[in-house]
């Protein structure tokens, strides 16, 4: 191995390691308590060093919220596989988002919440956010109806998800019926 092929991986290791103590912390503690001065802290780096991977909290966002899509859709993707029927696709991939929601609430301001500095829905977008809007499409789009834009219908239900997530997680809605939720929103949108 080269000295910069040492040195490529070692700063990828280091971006990383920001990367996920960025995540811990704000799972932890929440966005907040994610300064550069305690990340560099916890990972036992200068401030400089942090500065040179990101140039702020924000970019530390994106990164986190670039992670969090890519895992997101890998969840929504193996729900909807082991499922039989379009229906079925769609009752799971709505448990596995609001499972995820749940689980990972720093992730998901990260990715729905906060600015981290990434483009949504144009030319721009980067890969990962496409991917999941992508998994969510592969079972939606079969279910959205006659004369109904796949794509739309997609929004739509995303968006309803999402209100469910953020409705909970607030406390604005109660957790225990998460389930009727879900079965209204398949039966009441999915055409299958």
């Amino acid at each position: 191995m080269s000295v910069q092929e040492r040195k490529q991986r070692e700063r990828a290791e280091r971006e990383r390691l920001i990367v996920a103590t960025a995540r811990e912390l704000a799972e932890q503690q929440g966005w907040d308590a994610v300064t550069t001065r305690r990340l560099a802290e916890r990972i036992e780096y200068s401030q400089p060093v942090l500065y040179s991977h990101f140039r702020g909290k924000r970019e530390i966002i994106g990164a986190v919220a670039l992670e969090g899509a890519a895992e997101m859709a890998v969840a929504v993707r193996a729900a909807a596989s082991s499922a039989n029927s379009p229906r079925e696709r769609v009752a799971a991939l709505a448990r596995a988002y609001l499972d995820f929601a749940a689980r990972n609430p720093a992730v998901y301001d990260a990715l729905f919440q906060l600015d981290g500095g990434l483009a949504f829905a144009n030319e721009d977008t980067p890969e990962p956010l496409k991917d999941a809007f992508a998994a969510l499409l592969e079972s939606l789009g079969e279910v959205a109806g006659d004369g109904v834009h796949p794509g739309l219908f997609t929004e739509t239900f995303w968006a309803s998800l999402h209100g469910l997530a953020t409705l909970t997680r607030a406390g604005r809605l109660p957790p225990e019926y998460i389930e009727p939720r879900v079965k209204l929103l398949v039966d009441r949108l999915a055409i299958v």
